[in-house]
């Protein structure tokens, strides 16, 4: 028996996902009656479980599979009984991404990682799928390279970065690992460049869990986009900074300071307030 409906969705970071879990948070309580979502909200076990994913892609060892595990058993047990199916959506269940942790290849680790999810979930009684958006790589490494450089102290300059990542394979790739390690009617691609209606993101998501058209396109849409990308020279600043030995959370203060003030980096605008 397939069980309960439970629709894992990994991302894959800088495909919208930020901005597809804004708007399934807001209209979640709109939706209850169909679908049950878990993002990854501060405070929830959603954060822990990204995190225990990216520590399981970096070093595949029996207790960063073990701490998984008991992560992702947390999550599901959040979640009530009724026959809603499940949406759990954490970009960082793809596992670290280039750039992260000296990860220079295409999630290699995913296939492990949805394993071990997908037997959890079976246990209790879900069955378990897998959705990935992806989008064109002439676009996306470029955007990882940025996000790297934002959140994960990553220092090294945008060439350096695509040269050491000039190897990737396309999607398929991914695709065909996670199709042959699960079965090809358990994966399941969208493609970012798909999605039509900017103001209600995920919109092939929601479809896929079975929300009728008509229904996602009554909901409101958001009111502008989510984790948009630093300016070149804010980024540049935070590489730069990426190089010092900081302590980590004084790192991430600075950078919150410099998203929240990027205007300060721009060279060819006028500056705002005082200097």
């Amino acid at each position: 028996m397939p069980g309960r409906r439970l629709i894992l969705h990994v991302g894959v970071q800088k495909t919208g996902t930020t901005s597809l879990q804004r708007f399934l948070k807001l209209r979640a309580a709109e939706l209850s009656d169909q679908v049950i979502v878990r993002t990854p909200e501060e405070g929830t076990p959603m954060r822990p479980l990204g995190r225990a994913a990216i520590a399981a892609s970096l070093s595949d060892d029996k207790d960063h599979r073990q701490a998984l595990r008991v992560a992702f058993e947390d999550v599901l047990d959040t979640v009530p009984d009724g026959p809603q199916t499940v949406i759990l959506s954490h970009e960082n269940l793809a596992g670290a991404m280039p750039g992260n942790g000296g990860e220079t290849r295409l999630y290699p680790a995913l296939p492990r990682i949805v394993k071990i999810l997908r037997k959890c979930a079976q246990a209790y009684g879900f069955s378990g799928e897998v959705v990935l958006y992806t989008r064109q790589m002439l676009s996306w490494r470029p955007s990882v390279w940025a996000q790297a450089v934002r959140t994960d102290g990553y220092a090294d300059t945008f060439q350096t970065f695509m040269d050491r990542t000039a190897g990737l394979p396309e999607w398929e790739d991914l695709v065909d690992r996670l199709r042959a390690a699960l079965g090809s009617d358990v994966v399941t691609r969208l493609r970012l460049e798909d999605e039509t209606d900017l103001g209600r993101p995920g919109r092939q998501l929601l479809l896929h869990a079975g929300i009728p058209a008509a229904r996602i396109d009554a909901l409101a849409p958001l009111d502008g986009a989510a984790m948009e990308r630093l300016n070149g020279g804010s980024t540049e600043f935070l590489r730069q900074l990426n190089g010092l030995a900081l302590n980590p959370h004084a790192r991430d203060r600075v950078a919150d300071l410099v998203a929240r003030a990027q205007y300060l980096f721009t060279a060819d605008a006028p500056s705002e307030g005082t200097l």
